[in-house]
Formats: C-alpha cells, sequence, structure tokens
C-alpha cells in the first residue's frame, strides 16, 4: 500500500478513498429520509452498542485506545483507527475509517510527525475536534537520516510520558463531557497510579542488569524516551518505521557496535519485518531474541494486550535476552 505523503500515486488514492467515503455519509442520509433507524448492518459495531449518553471517542491507534478507555471507563465508548498490528507510521485510511471519524464525538492523535496521513484524514470532517496527547511532552529529537533534528514520536513509551497523556485525555473528556468530569478525574487518577507502579516494577527489575550491559537493540529507534527513563544504550538499524529499509551503512554500524560490546541479544518490532535483524544476529553470534510492542499493541491472545502489559512484556523479554535465557532463533 501507498501512504499520502512521500509516495507515488497518494494523492489519488485519497480522493479516492474521500469519494468512497462521500459516498458511504450519502447513503446514511437518504437511509434517514427513508424513516430507517441509524444502526445499520454497515455502520460499526463497537458505534451500534453505545448508549444514548454515552461519548465516541476515536483514537489513531490501539495503545491510546487502551488509555483512552481507562480513563473513560463505561461514559464512552473508545475505538481505534488502526486493529492490532497494524504499523502506524504511513498507515492509509479506509472507507471504513472515514466513517468512523464521521461518527466520533472527538479524536485522539500522538503527534510528534507519528500520523503522517492524519491532517488529509481530518479534513474529512472539520466539525469533530481532534486533540494531540503528547502535548507537554518534553520531545527527544531524531539524531541521524532523514528525519534528523524531527521529534522522536514514540513518547508513549516512557511510563513518564504516559502519565502526560493520561491528563490529556481527562481534559478532553471532561471538555467533551463536563457532566461526568468527576469520573474522568477519579479514571484517570487511578490509572496513573498503575502506571506509576509498574514504573517501579521495571526500574527495579532493569537495575539486575549491569549498566554496562544495558543495551536494547531494535530494528526502529523507538526506545529513546525509555532508554533515557531506564539508563539504557538504544542501538537501532534505522530511526523511524517509515523507512523499514536498513541502509548497508546502518547494517553495519549495528554490527559493529553489537560485536565491540558483546551485546548478546537483538530484537525487532511486532509490526515490521525483522529478516534484516535476523541477519544482524547471524553475522555477530547474537541471538535473536524476540520481538518488542511499540505502535501496536498485541492481539487478544497476545502477551500485550494493554498498554501496562506491553510495557512489562518489552522489558522482560529485553531482560532475558541480555541474560543469555532461550530465546527465539
Amino acid at each position: 500500500m501507498q501512504a499520502w505523503f512521500g509516495f507515488n500515486g497518494g494523492a489519488l488514492a485519497w480522493k479516492r478513498y474521500r469519494v468512497v467515503g462521500l459516498g458511504l455519509l450519502l447513503g446514511f442520509w437518504l437511509s434517514g429520509c427513508n424513516g430507517q433507524t441509524s444502526n445499520q448492518t454497515n455502520q460499526p459495531p463497537e458505534f451500534s452498542s453505545a448508549q444514548p449518553d454515552q461519548k465516541v471517542v476515536l483514537t489513531t491507534f490501539t495503545i491510546l485506545a487502551d488509555m483512552a478507555q481507562n480513563v473513560a471507563g463505561k461514559q464512552a465508548i473508545v475505538t481505534s483507527i488502526t486493529k492490532p498490528g497494524a504499523e502506524i507510521h504511513g498507515y492509509e485510511p479506509t472507507p471504513s475509517d472515514l466513517e468512523r471519524g464521521q461518527r466520533a464525538n472527538v479524536i485522539l492523535d500522538n503527534g510528534l510527525n507519528l500520523e503522517r496521513w492524519a491532517t488529509r484524514f481530518y479534513n474529512s470532517f472539520p466539525n469533530v475536534p481532534h486533540i494531540t496527547l503528547s502535548e507537554d511532552v518534553q520531545p527527544i529529537s531524531i539524531a541521524e537520516g532523514a528525519y534528523q533534528g524531527k521529534p522522536n514520536p514514540h513518547a508513549w513509551m516512557s511510563p513518564q510520558n504516559a502519565l502526560i497523556y493520561v491528563e490529556n485525555i481527562r481534559q478532553a473528556l471532561a471538555k467533551l463531557d463536563p457532566a461526568n468530569a468527576d469520573t474522568y478525574k477519579a479514571n484517570a487518577a487511578a490509572y496513573s497510579q498503575q502506571i506509576l507502579a509498574i514504573d517501579q516494577k521495571l526500574k527495579q527489575a532493569i537495575a539486575v542488569i549491569p549498566p554496562e550491559q544495558r543495551y536494547i537493540v531494535s530494528c526502529e529507534g523507538a526506545f529513546a524516551y525509555l532508554a533515557r527513563d531506564y539508563g539504557l544504550k538504544e542501538v537501532y538499524l534505522w530511526p523511524v518505521n517509515a523507512e523499514q529499509q536498513a541502509t548497508p551503512k546502518q547494517v553495519e554500524r549495528v554490527i559493529k557496535t553489537v560485536k565491540t560490546n558483546q551485546i548478546p541479544a537483538v530484537f525487532c518490532e511486532s509490526t515490521v519485518n525483522d529478516q534484516i535483524q535476523r541477519q544482524v544476529a547471524k553475522e555477530t553470534g547474537a541471538k535473536f531474541a524476540g520481538v518488542f510492542y511499540v505502535d501496536s499493541l498485541s492481539p487478544p491472545n497476545g502477551p500485550a494486550t494493554t498498554y501496562l502489559k506491553l510495557l512489562e512484556y518489552n522489558v522482560n523479554t529485553l531482560i532475558k535476552g541480555l541474560q543469555g535465557n532461550k530465546a527465539s532463533q
């Protein structure tokens, strides 16, 4: 699939989706004129279950949806544009995504140039407010490549930053639904305590690894904020998954770093192809020790079905790899 920015055919793809999306909306309007109810068979199931007093919150990816649902509780229906396993950077919204956007009361995004497709998406429904959850986060700049100098978008990977996201979600919901502001405040406080607890737990877990061995080697440079918080040294093939192809120079650099520092394990993210990283493992003698979840939660039967589980799974996977436990090859 082609992304809207920086790829040939993007404008044509957008026009095609926009025409289809407008056709769907016209169809719903005509159905209303015929006296039919709004719960049509082609309505997204998460919306058909909404009660009259519930708000509909749309997020750009699954991790934000989990955060928002923890704050919203039963007062809102929260759903994600992307599904578990989807790569978010170059995502192409579909006609059903346009329908979800039209029906939402508010859209929550990450910002920091993560959702490169968002501006055109929002243009289809200018009356639906959208809130950027990374507002007030202190960004870390990308040090190299085509994105040099731009903010690393993966701010949610820091539990400390996640507390800012939660507060921004609370404010957005309270503004949208003032009658339930106290509920959102209580939910946000409880969820923030859970984030603080997992943060302390993970810091203690990483403390068992000697400081000189605390390397996190991944495909994407998605761990800058986590590395800063937990005293890790980050090594990656490419800085942002929008590239998804490492240059020979990038691969050579990672191989040299792994060999020089005798790093025992390398990893990749669940949403990208791991073949290059497996080749790095083969060239260096390190283990390919599994995948991290970054841009997406896992499917319901996976190990990272919530944001808190994602954090814990990633750190546990890292520690097992660095300690030389048996890992996938």
